[in-house]
């Protein structure tokens, strides 16, 4: 929801996962696994786990890893953390949480997916995509409103069109003072013509308007 894409933290994950399966498997766990040694073991050894999570959530597990170690989040690496990344960590760490619950529970991997649900906060919670518009859910400031239709656009500029016609509830010259304010205290870049998109400040000031508004 609020894009801080490098402080997700994929390894502790993993590396809980991986405590897990020791447990299910022999009744005891490493307090620091190694995970890679650790997933190639339990693949090719004899085991107690049932495929689902001995073959299957191991290879997801030591893909999310993989990302963690290779890409600029927990040691140095040539690309950034980015959304592609968070995507796929995400969506793996939820497939690996319902068969664990479908393992330990045994419910159907439906039902396990339906708890998932269940307790998964909505991305974006604060802005409600209608396709034609977005539209804040919550009465806030001009200022406000207009940071936080712009952090649903990051890191791409939001048209000035697009963002009058998503806050309407405001007047039109209220919303391009309101634009031209933010450009003045450097919060966004751009201009009427070619749209607006945050900076780094305007960046971390949404983040701060998402704290106290969820």
């Amino acid at each position: 929801m609020t894009g801080t894409l490098g402080r997700a933290s994929p390894g502790k994950f993993v590396e809980t996962l991986v405590q897990i399966m020791q447990f299910l498997d022999s009744g005891a766990y490493d307090q620091k696994p190694t995970v890679d040694a650790f997933f190639r073991g339990i693949e090719s050894g004899s085991s107690c786990l049932d495929d689902g999570l001995r073959i299957c959530a191991g290879r997801i597990g030591r893909a999310m890893y993989a990302l963690r170690s290779k890409r600029n989040v927990a040691h140095k690496g040539e690309v950034d953390p980015n959304i592609f990344d968070l995507r796929f960590l995400h969506h793996a760490g939820q497939w690996i949480v319902a068969e664990l619950l479908r393992t330990v529970s045994g419910i159907s991997m439906e039902e396990a997916g339906k708890l998932i649900d269940t307790v998964q906060a909505p991305v974006g919670g604060l802005v409600e995509d209608f396709g034609e518009r977005r539209l804040v859910l919550q009465g806030m400031s001009s200022k406000e409103e207009a940071l936080l239709l712009l952090h649903s656009h990051y890191p791409q500029k939001m048209p000035t069109d697009e963002i009058v016609h998503s806050m309407d509830r405001f007047a039109g010259r209220t919303v391009t003072n309101t634009l031209r304010g933010l450009w003045a205290d450097r919060l966004v870049q751009g201009d009427t013509k070619t749209g607006y998109q945050l900076t780094r400040r305007g960046f971390s000031d949404a983040i701060e308007i998402y704290k106290r508004h969820i």
